[in-house]
């Protein structure tokens, strides 16, 4: 019974604070209003943790008080009977009051307040990460991002308890503290207040620097993350280029970056601390000694008790604060640090009025589109293309000439710098991203692959499918043969079992197919390829190539490839060079042309081998 209440009262805690809860708007780049977007919505409840850790502190001196008055008692003739009521209080703070208010405090601190601050920031930070365009993460590691996130949630959250738990519980020791002292002498309130202006004034040169030499530390350790995240990602290709030393010398560099930050935090903080004792010794001495030379003002023995207990358990107190300071202002530094990488503003937004996209007929027009990403070369330039609905679109070209440009400008990967984007007739730029990208199926030549089961990625733009759905679209992609005898290393089989970082388990034509497969399911009205068959043998690509002639049916399909003989029935092909449209037509109308594409096809029939053979 007990535990069953005992659990209640503890998930009722729990959910003081909704963890789940959005912020407003984008998240300030300056700190203090950066931690008010953070916390929003939990102010109300880490007030009250702060109250039950100040009503903590104030038994410190409440305890310290009834110490003196019983050694007052047991220096005094009268009867112990007479101070039966102190006695009863002593009992009631000790045994109740006091358990009952710390207990409530660390319930504070370990269920409310770490788990449910830490979900919330980085679960805002992730949101809002998300949000940012590709251009964001190519600018950047992975895991130096991934490392950001969980830093800034964690810092924060730290700052928070030990605010919580430490300042305000100190702060209310040390108010209580002067109360008493000034219940026994108002002189030795002097001392103390020159004491804590002492000591305010050490926190005040040295805090920034800690905070200065945290945040370097900070960043240091990112870049060593970021560096090794991605070393590991790219484990094949350090294997097969032999470049172990050349990783293990870059992280070396590193390395030997974070260590000089350490140990110029390291410095500072030894200093810290020597100061830091020899401060605390004072204050004890101090209080005592001129209490010692007040005794004919009618200090008592009992007064003195207080005071130099109380003077012991402050000394004790400061480097308990002190560290914490020294912590928290370490902390604040890592969430400087992680606001530079996580704050910038999303440079692709939904325009404010934005709708969900109506596709009805799947017709995409680009009008006078260029791009060139900021540069002077490179994108496309002025491409006026209209694709009917229903129309399967083929676009070849050489590597740079602006093929996947097109299609990171259709799913508003990018926006134009000239022109527009239209669907149905409706400027892409003016619906909801979201709703853009959900009405447009994709396979890349590039597949990517979740680290989690084949079910998991077969389903992902179709997560309430049903099992039979998602079988279904594994058979016509032919991919469901294999993946009926997948087992990962924790012994999952099948649908269940897990693909690896990136799909490392699978071969390419294997992840291609499970791409193929969530395309599939997917069954959006408008369908790119891009290099879709590109890593599939012949015999499996002819099985294939039926199943997407399926999936195409009823669809607006752009197809890029390299491998003419993929597109060649295609109803229309256009055809690329430095970002410009040079040919269109049937694939016929295209050879009989005698330009470009028939160069390249001429080329991969054997055309390109005749003519050096002859040229020989």
């Amino acid at each position: 019974m007990i535990t069953r209440l005992y659990e209640s009262l503890v998930r009722r805690l729990a959910g003081l604070i909704d963890s789940r809860m959005e912020a407003d708007g984008p998240p300030p780049v300056t700190l203090a209003r950066f931690f008010r977007w953070a916390l929003s919505g939990a102010w109300r409840v880490i007030a009250l943790a702060a109250i039950v850790s100040a009503l903590a502190g104030g038994t410190e001196v409440l305890a310290m008080y009834l110490l003196g008055r019983v050694v007052d008692i047991a220096a005094s003739p009268a009867p112990i009977g007479d101070s039966a009521g102190l006695l009863v209080a002593a009992v009631l703070l000790l045994l109740f009051l006091r358990p009952a208010l710390f207990g409530l405090s660390s319930a504070f601190q370990s269920v409310v307040v770490a788990p449910n601050l830490f979900t919330l920031v980085v679960g805002r930070l992730h949101r809002w990460t998300l949000g940012q365009a590709v251009t964001f993460f190519d600018n950047d590691f992975a895991g130096r991002i991934a490392q950001k996130q969980m830093q800034v949630a964690r810092s924060l959250t730290e700052t928070i308890i030990e605010t919580v738990n430490t300042v305000f519980f100190a702060l209310a020791t040390v108010a209580g503290t002067a109360v008493l002292i000034i219940g026994i002498d108002a002189r030795l309130l002097v001392i103390l207040a020159l004491w804590f202006a002492s000591y305010v004034i050490f926190l005040r040169s040295f805090l920034p620097r800690i905070r200065g030499r945290s945040k370097a530390r900070a960043g240091a350790q990112a870049m060593l993350t970021g560096q090794v995240v991605d070393t590991i990602t790219n484990i094949k290709t350090v294997k097969l280029f032999a470049g172990t030393r050349h990783e293990t010398d870059t992280a070396q560099l590193a390395m030997q970056d974070l260590r000089i930050r350490a140990i110029d935090y390291g410095e500072v903080a030894v200093l810290f601390r020597f100061g830091l004792i020899t401060l605390a010794g004072i204050l004890p001495l101090a209080m005592v000694g001129f209490g010692l030379t007040m005794r004919d003002a009618g200090v008592t023995p009992g007064d003195l008790a207080a005071v130099g207990a109380m003077s012991i358990r402050l000394s004790q107190m400061t480097g308990w604060v002190s560290f914490v300071l020294m912590a928290i202002f370490s902390h604040v530094g890592e969430v400087e640090d992680g606001m530079k990488t996580l704050t910038p503003r999303h440079k692709l937004i939904d325009d404010p009025n934005a709708a969900p996209l109506q596709v009805q007929d799947a017709r995409i027009e680009f009008r006078n589109v260029s791009f060139q990403y900021g540069g002077e070369s490179g994108g496309v330039g002025g491409i006026n293309l209209t694709i009917q609905p229903g129309e399967k679109l083929g676009i070849v070209g050489a590597s740079g000439a602006g093929k996947s440009t097109l299609v990171a400008l259709l799913l508003r990967l990018y926006d134009p710098e000239e022109g527009s984007v239209l669907i149905d007739g409706q400027p892409i730029d003016t619906v909801t991203q979201d709703s853009l990208r959900a009405s447009i199926g994709m396979v890349t030549q590039e597949t990517a692959m979740f680290n989690r089961s084949a079910r998991e990625n077969i389903t992902y733009g179709r997560p309430y499918a049903t099992d039979e759905e998602m079988i279904a679209a594994a058979k016509k992609a032919e991919a469901h043969a294999f993946i009926q005898d997948l087992r990962d290393d924790t012994g999952r089989s099948g649908y269940d079992a897990h693909l690896g970082e990136r799909g490392v388990k699978l071969s390419g034509g294997q992840r291609q197919r499970i791409a193929l497969a969530r395309a599939m399911l997917k069954d959006a009205p408008i369908l790119v390829l891009d290099e879709a068959t590109s890593a599939l043998d012949s015999e499996v690509e002819a099985a294939i190539q039926q199943a997407l002639d399926r999936a195409m049916t009823g669809k607006t399909v752009v197809a890029i490839a390299h491998r003419l003989s993929t597109i060649a029935g295609m109803d229309r092909i256009i055809v690329l060079e430095q970002g410009r449209i040079v040919e269109e037509g049937r694939h016929e109308d295209l050879l009989a042309k005698n330009g470009t594409y028939a160069n390249y096809w001429n080329r991969q029939s054997g055309g390109f081998r005749s003519d050096r053979d002859a040229a020989e």
